[in-house]
C-alpha cells in the first residue's frame, strides 16, 4: 500500500501544476487550482497508474461514489480501490 498516496499526489501536483511538496492532504483540489478538466485528466492518471476504475461521473461529480472533497480523501478512495483490486 505504500506509494499510493504519494502517487495519488504526484498526479494532483502535476494537474495543479505544483511541487507535491506544496500539496496537503487537507486541500480540496479546488484550493489547488484543479477545475474540472484537470480532475478528470487526474482521475485518468490515477486509473492507469494503479490500474483500476475510478467510480467517477464527470457528468455527474455529485453523485459519484468518489469524495473529491479533500487530497486526503482521494488518498484514501484509491487506497480502498488498490487495496480490493488486491484482494
Amino acid at each position: 500500500m505504500s506509494g499510493v498516496k504519494e502517487r495519488v499526489i504526484e498526479i494532483i501536483a502535476e494537474q495543479a501544476v505544483l511541487e507535491p511538496s506544496d500539496v496537503s492532504l487537507d486541500q480540496s483540489l479546488a484550493d489547488l487550482g484543479v477545475d474540472s478538466m484537470g480532475l478528470v485528466e487526474a482521475i485518468f492518471s490515477i486509473e492507469e497508474s494503479f490500474d483500476i476504475q475510478v467510480p467517477f461521473n464527470a457528468n455527474e461529480p455529485e453523485k459519484s461514489d468518489f469524495d473529491i472533497s479533500s487530497v486526503a480523501t482521494v488518498v484514501a478512495t484509491v487506497e480502498k480501490l488498490v487495496a480490493e483490486q488486491a484482494g
